[in-house]
């Protein structure tokens, strides 16, 4: 959940690490440190905070003379895990003589022990880290060839990692490992580049390798050659990123969230063309790897994902039983594997992740990949490790998302996942006329979206009124339960406002009790089947002082006279509204944070790419 950047070659290294790490900002951003090789001795600054005050703080520490002159170097900014946010406990790293320095991304599971193997060995240790014990045991190990050192230190170690090591007695190359924890690396002219994520990348070079789990790779500036934890070499292809680095900056939006709900048209485009067969009334997903036959005997469905993923399943479980007709099951995938699920082969395991790199849902994959299910994923980011190691599914192609909120990748998940329902639902009972009126349907999100983006000012001067509310309740039925869920984390993770999604029905079984005069009811109301039970549980709350907002279709005026206040999407099919509806709890949640002045595109305590369990 944090970012590493390591670069080697001929460039000024101090500045390509501080603007790499600056890309990588929405993976961690309590701490950040750096470490030039210079004259055959290991620099180190660190900072807490943001990569501005490391930068501050390295400009200050050391000369222009060593920005100019050191051409090797690593750098990381950390979301805590082991310890406070603190300098001591900021990356790099040193082992016990100052001469090799490491940044880390993971969790050592086994650090107690090793540190207190190390410490009686007469090691002394000056964080609270993980990552400090790592350094020691590579020092430890080394007898003098640095990659030998890092093989038989990983050896040693239970749990996950992303690792860049520096020696001062080995200055012409940075060693990378992963395990669980992606590593990338850009592979220039007469220059190589580290990273954690592409992102770091983008403005150097096109020219990648992803590292596999337990590749250890020996970087100089004018080669990579990759080994396995036992030494023996191994080969990895050289991809081309196909991203354009201007999809990193902000494009003259206050803020990434705001661009990235502005460009959802876009990407929904993006996922949807070339995907619809509207004569059929089908859709054409390659990247399942099946034929209608194989998908025709499968028997049910699995979604599995974490927070944002899991509610775009939630979507996509009503979809797949309203219209393929075949049983559908979201699990939360931190649980997947621990609750020992019973699978087979004519289950089809759907692992949903914006990063790819999700490590609860990652586990998940292994496991249903051990009981012989048919398992494939849906993520945004292209090479990354979910995708490699289903070998098959569908990309969203929603472009880069750097807030840490997400909202374009959920979205497309959403709408990829329509038309994988739509798919199935053609090789079983669903006829050629409603295939064809849901694939014009899905066709017309980007416009849905758009219309409902054009309200940006309407639902800035409504989230105006909620700006002091410190607790909240948002309500849905059917589909819009799992919207009414999104709605509320995405208030919860950007403006710190309390609050609690539910099933309306569930209100009065409990949550009701904490109504009172005053107290912001979201109600999302469009019209789709249940609507009048929900506009029954609104009522309720009205009853007991509750304010209520409502998302509700254009036109409705049954629903928008139990509303002190409404939000309208455009009439659409009941799966299609969740997409639109959405995005305007999205627009509304930002506005909410805007104006409480909190800070929207890192909000506090959260990282966007979860890699530890």
């Amino acid at each position: 959940m944090c970012g590493i950047v390591g670069y080697i070659g001929k460039a000024n290294a101090a500045s390509i690490l501080i603007s790499g790490l600056k890309r990588l900002e929405y993976r961690g951003y309590d701490s950040a440190g750096m470490a030039l090789l210079d004259d055959e001795r290991i620099l180190i600054t660190k900072s807490t905070g943001k990569v501005s005050n490391l930068s501050e703080k390295a400009r200050t520490n050391w000369s222009p003379e060593l920005f100019q002159r050191a051409t090797t170097g690593i750098a990381h900014t950390r979301w805590a895990t082991h310890g406070p946010p603190t300098e001591a406990n900021a990356h790099p790293h040193l082992d016990q003589s100052g001469e090799i320095a490491l940044v880390h991304n993971g969790i050592v599971e086994n650090y107690r022990a090793l540190r207190s193997r190390l410490e009686g060995k007469g090691h002394h240790f000056y964080s609270e880290t993980d990552t400090e014990v790592l350094a020691h045991l590579i020092g430890d190990c080394d007898k003098g060839d640095l990659f030998q050192a890092v093989c038989d230190a990983l050896h040693q170690v239970e749990g996950t990692f992303g690792i860049a090591v520096l020696s001062s007695r080995e200055p012409d190359r940075i060693i990378a490992a992963r395990r669980g924890s992606p590593i990338v690396i850009g592979v220039g002219d007469g220059e190589a580049i580290i990273a954690s994520d592409a992102s770091a990348i983008l403005a150097h070079t096109q020219r990648v390798m992803y590292l596999d789990d337990n590749d250890i790779a020996n970087v100089t500036m004018d080669s990579v050659e990759i080994r396995d934890l036992n030494n023996v070499p191994v080969t990895r292809e050289i991809a081309e990123l196909g991203l354009d680095a201007s999809a990193t900056e902000k494009g003259g939006f206050a803020h990434f969230m705001l661009k990235e709900i502005h460009e959802q048209p876009e990407a929904l485009t993006n996922a949807i063309r070339g995907r619809l067969d509207l004569q059929l009334g089908s859709s054409v997903l390659a990247g399942m790897g099946t034929s209608q036959r194989e998908l025709a005997e499968l028997s049910r469905v699995v979604m599995v994902g974490c927070g944002t993923s899991l509610h775009a399943a939630m979507v996509g479980e009503y979809a797949f039983e309203d219209i393929a007709d075949i049983n559908a099951e979201v699990q939360q995938a931190a649980e997947f594997r621990y609750r020992n699920p019973i699978l087979g082969n004519r289950d089809f395991v759907i692992a949903i992740s914006q990063s790819g790199e999700t490590a609860d849902t990652l586990a998940a994959v292994k496991e249903a990949n051990q009981k012989g299910a048919f398992v494939m994923s849906l993520v945004n980011v292209v090479g990354s490790t979910i995708a490699r190691e289903t070998g098959r599914g569908v990309y969203l192609h929603a472009g880069p998302e750097i807030s840490v909120a997400s909202t374009k990748a959920f979205t497309c998940q959403v709408s990829v996942l329509l038309m994988m329902a739509l798919k199935l639902g053609r090789g079983r009972r669903y006829s050629r006329e409603e295939g064809m009126k849901l694939a014009r349907e899905i066709e017309s999100i980007p416009e849905l979206v758009a219309r409902v983006i054009g309200k940006n000012d309407l639902i800035a001067d409504i989230a105006e009124g909620y700006t002091k509310d410190e607790h909240a309740f948002y309500i849905g039925r059917g589909p819009m339960y799992p919207v009414a869920l999104e709605g509320a984390l995405k208030l919860k993770e950007i403006s710190y406002i309390h609050a609690e999604g539910y099933h309306a029905a569930e209100l009065k079984h409990g949550p009701i009790a904490l109504l009172q005069e005053g107290t912001p009811v979201i109600a999302v109301a469009c019209d789709v089947p249940g609507k009048d039970k929900t506009l029954g549980n609104i009522e309720e709350c009205r009853a007991r002082g509750a304010r209520i907002l409502g998302i509700i279709t254009e036109g409705d005026d049954e629903a928008a006279e139990v509303m002190d206040e409404f939000i309208s999407i455009p009439r659409t099919h009941p799966l299609v509204a969740t997409i639109p509806a959405v995005v305007a709890l999205q627009i509304f949640s930002y506005h909410v944070a805007r104006l409480r002045g909190c800070e929207i595109d890192q909000p506090r305590n959260l990282a966007k790419s979860v890699t530890v369990e």
